[in-house]
Protein backbone atom coordinates (compact mmCIF):
# COMPACT_ATOMS: atom_id res chain seq x y z
CA UNK A 1 0.00 0.00 0.00
CA UNK A 2 1.50 3.23 -1.02
CA UNK A 3 0.42 6.77 -0.55
CA UNK A 4 -1.57 7.21 -3.82
CA UNK A 5 -2.89 4.02 -2.90
CA UNK A 6 -4.06 5.07 0.38
CA UNK A 7 -5.72 8.40 -0.90
CA UNK A 8 -7.62 7.03 -3.88
CA UNK A 9 -8.83 4.45 -1.13
CA UNK A 10 -9.93 7.40 1.24
CA UNK A 11 -11.22 9.59 -1.34
CA UNK A 12 -13.44 6.57 -2.63
CA UNK A 13 -14.85 5.38 0.39
CA UNK A 14 -14.76 9.21 2.01
CA UNK A 15 -18.00 11.10 0.43
CA UNK A 16 -17.61 14.73 2.77
CA UNK A 17 -14.80 17.15 1.85
CA UNK A 18 -14.21 17.80 5.83
CA UNK A 19 -13.45 14.42 6.64
CA UNK A 20 -10.91 13.93 3.82
CA UNK A 21 -9.55 17.16 4.82
CA UNK A 22 -9.10 15.69 8.64
CA UNK A 23 -7.31 12.67 6.91
CA UNK A 24 -5.42 15.08 5.04
CA UNK A 25 -4.37 16.98 8.15
CA UNK A 26 -3.41 13.66 10.23
CA UNK A 27 -1.14 12.50 7.26
CA UNK A 28 0.66 15.65 7.68
CA UNK A 29 1.09 15.73 11.79
CA UNK A 30 2.14 12.12 10.76
CA UNK A 31 4.42 12.57 8.49
CA UNK A 32 5.71 15.55 10.42
CA UNK A 33 6.32 13.04 13.28
CA UNK A 34 7.76 10.45 11.04
CA UNK A 35 10.18 12.95 9.88
CA UNK A 36 11.35 13.76 13.85
CA UNK A 37 11.94 10.19 14.98
CA UNK A 38 13.48 9.02 11.81
CA UNK A 39 10.64 6.51 10.78
CA UNK A 40 9.00 5.43 8.01
CA UNK A 41 7.15 8.45 6.31
CA UNK A 42 5.29 6.61 3.88
CA UNK A 43 4.17 4.22 6.24
CA UNK A 44 3.26 6.96 8.89
CA UNK A 45 1.61 9.23 5.84
CA UNK A 46 -0.72 5.81 4.81
CA UNK A 47 -1.66 5.22 8.27
CA UNK A 48 -2.70 9.16 8.59
CA UNK A 49 -4.88 8.50 5.17
CA UNK A 50 -6.98 5.85 6.30
CA UNK A 51 -7.71 5.95 9.95
CA UNK A 52 -10.88 6.73 9.36
CA UNK A 53 -11.43 6.07 5.72
CA UNK A 54 -14.49 3.57 6.77
CA UNK A 55 -16.00 6.31 9.29
CA UNK A 56 -18.77 8.37 7.22
CA UNK A 57 -20.10 5.31 5.32
CA UNK A 58 -19.94 2.70 8.57
CA UNK A 59 -19.88 4.72 11.63
CA UNK A 60 -20.96 2.14 13.58
CA UNK A 61 -18.32 -0.33 12.55
CA UNK A 62 -15.65 1.77 12.32
CA UNK A 63 -12.82 0.91 12.82
CA UNK A 64 -13.07 -2.74 12.51
CA UNK A 65 -15.00 -3.02 9.52
CA UNK A 66 -12.30 -0.86 7.48
CA UNK A 67 -8.96 -2.93 9.04
CA UNK A 68 -11.27 -6.16 7.89
CA UNK A 69 -11.54 -4.33 4.46
CA UNK A 70 -8.16 -3.32 4.67
CA UNK A 71 -6.39 -6.66 5.44
CA UNK A 72 -8.58 -9.31 2.87
CA UNK A 73 -8.58 -6.34 -0.23
CA UNK A 74 -5.07 -4.75 0.38
CA UNK A 75 -1.60 -5.65 1.62
CA UNK A 76 -1.59 -3.00 4.25
CA UNK A 77 1.00 -3.62 6.73
CA UNK A 78 -0.24 -5.08 10.31
CA UNK A 79 1.26 -2.35 11.62
CA UNK A 80 -0.92 0.03 10.00
CA UNK A 81 -3.86 -1.81 10.78
CA UNK A 82 -2.85 -2.05 14.52
CA UNK A 83 -2.54 2.08 15.22
CA UNK A 84 -5.96 1.80 13.19
CA UNK A 85 -7.53 0.14 15.75
CA UNK A 86 -5.82 1.96 18.46
CA UNK A 87 -6.62 5.33 17.18
CA UNK A 88 -10.35 4.21 19.14
CA UNK A 89 -10.05 4.19 22.31
CA UNK A 90 -13.09 2.33 22.77
CA UNK A 91 -11.57 -0.78 20.77
CA UNK A 92 -9.42 -1.74 23.76
CA UNK A 93 -7.02 -2.14 21.26
CA UNK A 94 -3.38 -1.37 23.06
CA UNK A 95 -0.89 1.15 21.30
CA UNK A 96 1.85 -0.83 21.43
CA UNK A 97 3.94 1.03 18.30
CA UNK A 98 5.36 4.62 18.19
CA UNK A 99 3.37 4.30 14.74
CA UNK A 100 -0.15 3.86 16.74
CA UNK A 101 0.72 6.17 19.73
CA UNK A 102 1.43 8.62 17.03
CA UNK A 103 -1.79 8.18 15.47
CA UNK A 104 -3.99 8.55 18.94
CA UNK A 105 -1.85 11.42 19.93
CA UNK A 106 -2.37 13.90 16.54
CA UNK A 107 -5.67 12.45 15.48
CA UNK A 108 -8.18 14.54 18.21
CA UNK A 109 -5.56 17.62 18.34
CA UNK A 110 -5.66 17.94 14.00
CA UNK A 111 -9.52 19.06 15.05
CA UNK A 112 -8.67 21.40 17.05
CA UNK A 113 -6.16 23.22 14.89
CA UNK A 114 -8.49 23.18 12.32
CA UNK A 115 -11.58 24.53 14.11
CA UNK A 116 -9.29 27.05 14.79
CA UNK A 117 -8.31 27.89 11.80
CA UNK A 118 -11.54 27.86 10.53
CA UNK A 119 -12.96 30.30 12.83
CA UNK A 120 -10.37 33.28 11.56
CA UNK A 121 -11.45 35.79 8.85
CA UNK A 122 -9.47 34.05 6.20
CA UNK A 123 -10.00 30.62 7.85
CA UNK A 124 -5.92 29.95 6.80
CA UNK A 125 -4.09 27.45 9.48
CA UNK A 126 -1.37 29.50 8.52
CA UNK A 127 -2.39 32.42 11.06
CA UNK A 128 -3.18 30.29 14.18
CA UNK A 129 -0.58 30.56 16.97
CA UNK A 130 0.13 28.45 20.04
CA UNK A 131 -1.20 31.19 22.28
CA UNK A 132 -4.39 31.42 20.39
CA UNK A 133 -4.47 27.27 20.47
CA UNK A 134 -3.99 26.96 23.88
CA UNK A 135 -6.43 29.82 24.54
CA UNK A 136 -8.92 27.54 22.48
CA UNK A 137 -8.15 23.72 24.17
CA UNK A 138 -8.71 25.05 27.51
CA UNK A 139 -12.44 26.59 25.78
CA UNK A 140 -14.17 23.02 25.92
CA UNK A 141 -16.80 24.50 24.25
CA UNK A 142 -15.07 25.31 21.50
CA UNK A 143 -14.73 22.68 19.02
CA UNK A 144 -16.73 20.51 21.70
CA UNK A 145 -16.24 17.49 19.99
CA UNK A 146 -12.75 17.36 20.16
CA UNK A 147 -11.65 15.03 23.39
CA UNK A 148 -9.45 17.20 25.42
CA UNK A 149 -8.59 14.21 27.62
CA UNK A 150 -7.43 12.16 24.44
CA UNK A 151 -5.20 14.90 23.61
CA UNK A 152 -3.53 15.32 26.56
CA UNK A 153 -3.28 11.50 26.99
CA UNK A 154 -1.61 11.26 23.46
CA UNK A 155 0.81 13.42 24.68
CA UNK A 156 1.58 11.52 27.50
CA UNK A 157 1.77 8.45 25.43
CA UNK A 158 4.31 9.94 22.93
CA UNK A 159 6.14 11.76 26.45
CA UNK A 160 5.99 15.06 24.45
CA UNK A 161 5.28 18.06 26.46
CA UNK A 162 1.83 19.16 25.40
CA UNK A 163 2.34 22.32 24.15
CA UNK A 164 5.32 20.96 22.32
CA UNK A 165 3.09 18.40 21.21
CA UNK A 166 0.48 21.25 20.20
CA UNK A 167 3.20 23.14 18.03
CA UNK A 168 4.46 19.98 16.32
CA UNK A 169 1.25 19.40 15.09
CA UNK A 170 0.13 23.32 13.73
CA UNK A 171 3.85 23.24 12.19
CA UNK A 172 2.63 20.20 10.40
CA UNK A 173 -0.49 21.53 9.02
CA UNK A 174 0.83 24.98 8.45
CA UNK A 175 3.52 23.29 6.20
CA UNK A 176 0.87 21.82 4.48
CA UNK A 177 -1.08 24.55 3.66
CA UNK A 178 2.05 26.72 2.73
CA UNK A 179 2.40 23.57 -0.04
CA UNK A 180 -1.22 23.52 -1.21
CA UNK A 181 -0.46 27.40 -1.38
CA UNK A 182 2.38 27.79 -3.39
CA UNK A 183 0.96 24.55 -5.94
CA UNK A 184 -1.88 27.05 -6.98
Amino acid sequence: MNREQAHALMQEHTPSESLRRHMLNVEAAMRWYARHWNEDEDLYAVTGLLHDFDYELRPDTHPYWGVEFLRTTTDTPEAVLDAIMGHAAYTGTPRTSLLSRTLFAVDELTGLVQASALVRPDRDVRGVGLSSLKKRFKNKAFAGGVNRDEVVQGAEELGVDLDQHMQNVLSAMQAMAQAEAAAH
